[in-house]
């Protein structure tokens, strides 16, 4: 009963949003930690790539009949696991590198970052949102 209730709709969908988003995170948050670091090249994952193996996973979904676990295949870039996921980054960037070996893109990274929190923060909220009705539905209230 319960596994038909968090596998309906858009929310496997919407966790599987939040795991890349809180993953990626970790990574923009390292590539802002060691922005000074001499030597260090940025690393970010394809969140095209991600998009598109997501989509997969959705259009299979629906040809399966729309709802149950939400079945989304690895890719190179992003492995994908019942409970979670696991990122494998690349170097980023543009490959002009500073003296110091670095190469560095305060303002692209910095996008990336405020791109990935509103990504992150609107899947909590539209998930935050499927949860409220559901308990409306529960208590049976308007």
């Amino acid at each position: 009963m319960i596994d038909g209730i968090t596998n309906a709709g858009d929310l496997p969908v919407l966790e599987r949003l939040m795991q890349f988003s809180a993953r990626r995170q970790t990574l923009i948050s390292g590539n802002i930690a060691n922005i000074s670091t001499p030597g260090y090249r940025p690393v970010d994952v394809s969140v095209e790539g991600f998009q598109n193996q997501l989509a997969s996973a959705i259009d299979a979904r629906r040809e399966r009949g729309g709802d149950g676990p939400l079945g989304a295949a690895s890719s190179s870039t992003v492995e994908l696991t019942p409970g979670g996921m696991t990122l494998h980054p690349q170097p980023s960037g543009d490959q002009l590198l500073f003296h110091d070996g670095n190469d560095r893109d305060l303002e692209r990274i910095m996008q990336d970052l405020v791109g990935n929190f509103l990504t992150y923060r609107t899947a909590s909220e539209l998930i935050r949102n499927r949860f409220d009705m559901l308990e409306t539905a529960i208590r049976e209230r308007v």
